[in-house]
């Protein structure tokens, strides 16, 4: 059921009966009271095989195309729904994608059992293992705090709890991108989900509030009943991607802006007004007469975007580091026995906090900086740290290595030194490569640092580490933004997709977009294969619309002014940059 919150509550009553009213008044009491335990045990399984009719066009096989009905969505949203094609999920790398946790306990049933201290048997957590998908999540109830805005999101995003008399409130944060519908109609992760768990005897009500500043126009609430299962079980759900339909690489199923044959089937198939079918807060509730819901273009910058007020470290595995701050991009740190190695330097301004933090989590010397480009963002600080390290050398090789053993030694592409010409020379690398590959072994580790030529500029590298399976991208992929193509220095579109499909081949998730090989943007939040996925399918969705542009001869102005990111734009703001450059790479041939 899809509903206001009050609405809800009045339906949740009107069928329990005098007594059970009195008991949920009570509940109401109850929950502004502090609680030390439970009032109620929400362990075993839950079913709700025998109830699906609630809701039912929106279980199980999924909605029908083109019904956005009762959905508060924005203009945004809406745009992407109509543009998604179903035949996305043929593809390997979205087969196992799992259903998010707003979302899961709709497809199937769950069990749930608790966690508590041996000795004080306080509750420290409450677990759900979900059948859809064998996905698993933990409430924490022990007061922790959610993680930092720069913290991995997850499909199953990050979740605390408290207890309100008998009813279970849980908060979540850290979502990766998912879905409102299982027809195209998204939630950014930028959403936060509110859930009630309540117990009546062997029946459990779920109530989902979910707030999405970026998609939904106001908070859309989702309820869904089961049934308690005595002695029930979850059976395992193995997923393995196999190769259904033969596609050149990173081809993204999608329709063009207006070229959907098949948003009308459902509204015509159940005899219903094209509008009501469309969408829109004023389609969810009961006064609504039809006619098109008013445009809610939604917001025209990023909503809610990562917020950094100082340098910070975020572990990434053991050894491997993540230092973020407000300016410049994002620095990855391994530390280990042989020394210290950082990709990229952020800006300038910032070098002597880095360098501090870099001190708390070792004080061997700094022996390798790995510059993933020219960009200043990234190699402001050089020199200073380059000063703070020093390079182990001798023999014969001394004579080939600048300044030898005085500082850490610098490595990029080339092409970065020939674009770092007009800064100060301290600043500059002291050891290039020029073949689309250098190796390095350090720490423990083999270190692969691969050129991708004409992405983002033409002197890229990416840089992984093999053993830590920790993958740092530079600017050819951020959360935080649309990809940015220095096209003076070398970047083009196509250039930037095949390094994001590079990407995608080089990573290894635990099971469906998740876990496994863990990936530091040039700018954002630490991320994995789903977030590389959602990246890479935005920028080819807007590189074509930019080429079906072209082909039909607009002008550079004519396309920005048709807006093709506008359903991305809440995401990352004005794309006319971004789709500046796009046509202008495409127009040569780029």
């Amino acid at each position: 059921m899809t509903c206001r919150v009050p609405l809800c509550l009045l339906l949740r009553l009107r069928p329990i009966g005098l007594a059970l009213r009195g008991v949920f008044v009570v509940v109401l009491v109850l929950s502004s009271a502090s609680t030390t335990f439970a009032q109620v045990n929400l362990s075993g399984v839950w079913d709700n095989l025998g109830i699906l009719h609630e809701d039912w066009p929106d279980r199980l096989f999924g909605p029908e195309l083109g019904d956005y009905g009762g959905v508060p969505l924005t203009d945004a949203a809406r745009l992407r729904a109509d543009t998604w094609d179903a035949s996305l999920i043929t593809l390997p790398e979205y087969q196992c994608r799992v259903h998010p946790s707003d979302y899961a306990p709709s497809f199937a049933g769950f069990r749930v059992w608790e966690e508590r201290d041996r000795d004080s048997q306080q509750l420290i957590a409450i677990h759900i293992h979900h059948f859809a998908w064998g996905t698993e999540r933990t409430i924490w109830m022990d007061g922790r705090p959610h993680p930092p805005d720069w913290a991995l999101h997850t499909a199953m995003g990050f979740s605390t709890g408290k207890w309100d008399g008998d009813v279970l409130t849980v908060y979540t944060t850290h979502f990766k991108e998912g879905w409102i519908r299982r027809n195209g109609i998204p939630r950014s992760d930028r959403a936060t989900v509110v859930e009630h768990f309540i117990r009546h005897a062997d029946g459990l009500t779920l109530m989902t509030v979910i707030s999405d500043p970026v998609y939904l126009t106001e908070p859309m609430v989702r309820s869904r009943e089961y049934e308690y299962l005595i002695g029930g079980q979850i059976p395992p759900y193995p997923c393995e991607p196999v190769e259904e339909i033969v596609r050149p690489k990173g081809v993204i199923p999608h329709h063009l802006p207006g070229t959907n044959p098949f948003l009308n089937e459902f509204a015509d198939k159940h005899g219903l007004p094209h509008d009501a079918a469309r969408g829109g807060g004023e389609t969810m509730y009961p006064g609504y007469k039809g006619g098109a819901a008013p445009a809610h273009p939604g917001p025209a910058g990023p909503v809610n975007p990562l917020k950094i007020d100082d340098v910070h470290v975020l572990p990434v595995v053991p050894g491997t580091f993540m230092v973020v701050g407000p300016n410049g991009g994002n620095v990855t740190v391994q530390v280990g026995k042989d020394g210290v190695l950082v990709v990229d330097t952020q800006a300038a301004n910032v070098t002597q906090k880095v360098l501090a933090e870099i001190r708390k989590l070792s004080d061997v010397p700094i022996r390798y900086i790995v510059n993933t480009s020219y960009s200043r963002d990234f190699t402001g600080g050089n020199e200073a740290i380059r000063k703070a390290g020093s390079t182990i050398t001798g023999g014969n090789v001394a004579g080939d290595i600048q300044d030898a053993a005085v500082g850490a030694q610098i490595l990029a592409h080339d092409n970065v030194l020939k674009r770092m010409t007009s800064i100060a020379p301290s600043a500059w690398p002291t050891s290039t490569y020029l073949s689309d590959q250098k190796k390095l072994f350090f720490n423990g580790e083999g270190i692969d640092i691969l050129h991708q030529p004409a992405a983002h500029t033409d002197g890229d590298s990416i840089v992984f580490f093999r053993r830590s399976d920790v993958i740092s991208t530079g600017d050819i992929f951020t959360t935080t933004s649309y990809p940015v193509i220095d096209v003076a220095a070398g970047g083009t579109i196509n250039g930037v997709i095949d390094a994001l499909n590079r990407l995608v081949d080089m990573i290894i998730p635990v099971y469906g977009q998740e876990g496994g090989t863990l990936v530091v943007p040039g700018h954002g939040r630490l991320s994995d294969f789903g977030d590389v996925l959602n990246f890479r399918e935005m920028t080819i969705i807007v590189r074509d619309r930019v080429q079906d542009m072209i082909k039909k001869g607009m002008t550079l102005e004519q396309v920005k002014a048709a807006r093709p990111t506008r359903d991305y734009d809440p995401l990352f703001g004005s794309g006319d940059k971004f789709v500046e450059a796009v046509y202008q790479t495409l127009k040569k041939g780029n």
